[in-house]
């Protein structure tokens, strides 16, 4: 279903939608015409002429709207849009490269360069179809160019004939590519009066497309080429830098990088410190000899814990057994024995040597001592000398390896930027995309959407379907008196019969009126008012008649006039008075060629008796006079007037002023026995009837008399009120010519169907 078959059912279904509700809304609003089934076709029935002309007006629009149609032909191709696969092998892992975007591809297919590209190549600006340029202005162009020049100034501008955009916008109207569903399936359709050309369009945008998307991807690729050759010639030259810092800081710093020269820094340190350990050691061993030696009281116990030079243990080996000696010589002699005396010296000498080899010991010490410090402390310098070496060795060390770090990873982002177009020189040798056409665009062979007849019947039901739906409209908008249906819930009011439509020529020539020439329903009209008049008055004619209406140009006067020559026919003496005192034209009909009236009578300028004309007819007639007085009326002038016609034994009727232009009415319905009110056959709306009632009621508490004027009795029988029938029978009644009763019955049944007539 296209565009424009859719458009049709949605008008039909709002418009049914429309018809539904006004139907209800009638049934709703009046109930007593929808008491049936019928009362439809009666609606119909009497607003035909009105929907045949809505019908017409609406078809003459359709026809020229549907008459400019042109039979469209659509064509269609399917594809699917997927990356290469090659784009997928080369990145190493197939699964892990992410797919095609489908929607953005779409896109790419309704771009304008693309369309600029279709347009050129298939020629569509030469074609009055898509150019507007090339199209000579129809019918609704101009009455819609006329509208928006009474609704706006200024002038619609003209499309210039190398202009594009209208071109463009057309082409775009035309096209349609959308994604089916959510799979990666593309649509593509064209709409054009050419077969060939909606053939010709899908095709040859595929191919524009992979072009496009080809040059696209070749210009993206060289400038991203040229983009990744800036930064590889920067990143050379950081990596060259990079690597020229630490060559120049290793030279000048002098840093070592072979790892025996390491490894003997490292040796000596150990080294030294052995050297020291040793040292430390021979000091301390040094330090308790000496101490021990000097502690000891007895040389020949002096140091024998601790290692001593092996002439001074033969002493004092000697010295112990020496003294070992002494000890038995003086358990075998006495002290003053001269081996005893002997020995002793001996001893003594023995000590006296063995203190000096001590002592000359402790002196060889305490200088190996003072060599071991001095051996100490340059062994110390030695040491620190090659920890600060060790130190400056490894901070330059470390600080290379940092150059050398930079200078590493400078060299792998160019080796990175070197692989990156490496990979875009791979790309650029393949395609941005690859399409896989599942159904080419084929030359249709009959135009899409429905046959013009099928536009013209939808056209037809639609505008019936507006046309009763504004019958329905109008008839629920008509409030006005239609039938005494209408007005019976109204109290203390007493229908006086329908007064029927009367020609034009009628009412203004005074010979049909005066009894010259029969009138037929009319006459009788007016009889059947003086029959209500006198049933109400207790079955004689009142004395006095107050004939008003709601508003001006409702009848009144026609209606006070035909009474007044009825009367007179009858022989009644009759006082006729145009008591509407500022819009008063009953001399038109009477041609009094008084030039004095009511009004100078109420203001005091002329006698009653001056005002009085005599109409050959029998009727008396007190014209209106001058509107320019503009008097009020009083009740004593007008009850002189009652009191005159009474003793001239004449009825008097009075043309009041309507009861909605002049209280003055009141005052006149108060006086007079009885009240006329006429009300004007679908015109006078029922609100003011209602109204005008009530304020006629609380002027005099008695029956008002109603008549309805200006009924057209074939209108009114088409209704359904109970009085409708009357007219029906009476047309024919009255009728110039005779009919069987056959032919009566149909046209009865014609004019009312349904009325319940026995055969």
């Amino acid at each position: 279903m296209n565009l424009t078959e859719t458009i049709i059912l949605t008008q039909n279904s709002i418009l049914f939608v429309l018809f539904a509700t006004a139907v209800i809304m009638f049934a709703i609003r009046f109930p007593t015409e929808a008491r049936d089934l019928t009362s439809g076709l009666r609606l119909l029935r009497r607003r035909l002429v009105m929907i045949v002309a809505v019908m017409a007006v609406l078809m003459a629009a359709s026809i020229v709207l549907i008459s400019g149609l042109q039979p469209s032909y659509h064509a269609g191709s399917r594809l699917m849009i997927h990356k290469p696969l090659a784009t997928a092998l080369s990145s190493g892992d197939a699964g892990g490269d992410a797919p095609l975007n489908v929607t953005s591809e779409t896109e790419r297919l309704l771009s304008r360069s693309v369309a600029e590209r279709v347009i050129g190549d298939l020629r569509l600006d030469e074609r009055p179809e898509f150019n507007p340029a090339l199209r000579q202005a129809s019918v609704v162009d101009e009455i819609r160019a006329t509208l928006r020049g009474l609704v706006s100034s200024d002038k619609p501008s003209q499309p210039a004939g190398d202009n594009v955009e209208p071109i463009i916008q057309a082409y775009y109207k035309a096209l349609s590519v959308w994604r089916d569903g959510q799979s990666d399936v593309v649509q593509i359709g064209f709409t054009a009066g050419d077969p060939e050309l909606a053939a010709a369009v899908p095709n040859r945008l595929i191919s524009i497309y992979l072009e496009e998307r080809k040059d696209s991807i070749r210009a993206s690729l060289d400038t991203a080429q040229a983009w990744i050759g800036q930064r590889i010639a920067e990143q050379q030259d950081r990596a060259k830098a990079a690597r020229d810092a630490a060559d120049t800081y290793q030279q000048t710093m002098g840093v070592v990088q072979n790892d025996d020269d390491q490894s003997e820094q490292i040796k000596a340190i150990v080294e030294l410190s052995d050297r020291q350990a040793k040292i430390g050691q021979s000091r301390a061993d040094i330090k308790d000899t000496i101490a021990a030696l000097e502690a000891a009281d007895d040389p020949s116990l002096a140091a024998q814990t601790k290692s001593v030079p092996d002439s001074i243990g033969v002493m004092q080996a000697d010295l112990r057994t020496q003294q070992q000696d002494l000890a038995r010589l003086l358990d075998i002699y006495g002290t003053d024995a001269p081996a005893v005396v002997d020995l002793r010296a001996k001893i003594d000498r023995s000590r006296a040597d063995l203190s000096t080899a001590v002592d000359r010991y402790l002196q060889s010490m305490r200088a190996r001592l003072t060599a071991l410090d001095d051996e100490d402390r340059t062994v110390r310098s030695a040491l620190t000398a090659a920890y600060e070496q060790r130190s400056r060795s490894f901070l330059a060390q470390t600080e290379l390896t940092r150059l050398q770090r930079i200078a590493d990873k400078e060299q792998t982002a160019l080796d990175k930027l070197e692989e990156q177009r490496r990979g875009l020189v791979g790309q650029a040798m393949l395609p941005g995309a690859e399409l896989e056409v599942l159904s080419p665009a084929a030359v249709p062979l009959t135009p899409q959407g429905r046959s013009r007849l099928f536009y013209l019947i939808g056209a037809f039901f639609a505008s019936i379907s507006v046309a009763v739906t504004a019958a329905f409209v109008v008839e629920m908008m008509d409030r006005t008196v239609r039938s005494f249906d209408q007005i019976t819930g109204m109290a203390r009011i007493v229908p006086a019969g329908f007064v029927p439509h009367l020609r034009r020529k009628d009412r203004r020539d005074p010979s049909r009126l005066f009894g010259q020439t029969q009138i037929g329903m009319f006459d009788e009209a007016i009889r059947t008012i003086m029959i209500s008049l006198k049933q109400t008055n207790g079955g004689k004619l009142p004395n006095s008649i107050a004939v008003t209406s709601a508003h001006s140009g409702e009848g009144k006067s026609l209606v006070a006039g035909s009474l007044a020559i009825e009367l007179a026919a009858n022989g009644t003496p009759v006082l006729l008075v145009d008591s509407d005192i500022r819009r008063g034209h009953l001399d038109t009909l009477f041609r009094s060629g008084l030039t004095q009236g009511l009004n100078e009578f109420l203001s005091g300028q002329a006698a009653l008796e001056d005002i009085v004309h005599h109409h050959p007819s029998g009727i008396d007639f007190i014209p209106a006079g001058n509107p320019g007085l503009q008097r009020r009326m009083r009740s004593a002038d007008l009850a002189e007037i009652i009191e005159m016609a009474r003793a001239r034994g004449q009825i008097v009727i009075f043309d009041s002023a309507p009861v909605l232009a002049s209280a003055d009415t009141m005052h006149l319905t108060a006086l007079a026995e009885r009240t006329l009110m006429v009300v004007q056959w679908a015109k006078t709306s029922r609100r003011a009837a209602e109204f005008c009632l009530q304020q006629l009621r609380s002027a005099r508490n008695a029956d008002i008399v109603v008549a309805i004027n200006n009924v057209k009795p074939k209108r009114h029988a088409k209704y359904n009120f109970r009085d409708s029938e009357l007219y029906a029978r009476s047309l024919m009644k009255y009728q110039n010519f005779e009919i069987s009763p056959i032919a009566a019955w149909f046209t009865l049944r014609w004019l009312h169907p349904y009325l319940g007539m026995q055969k």
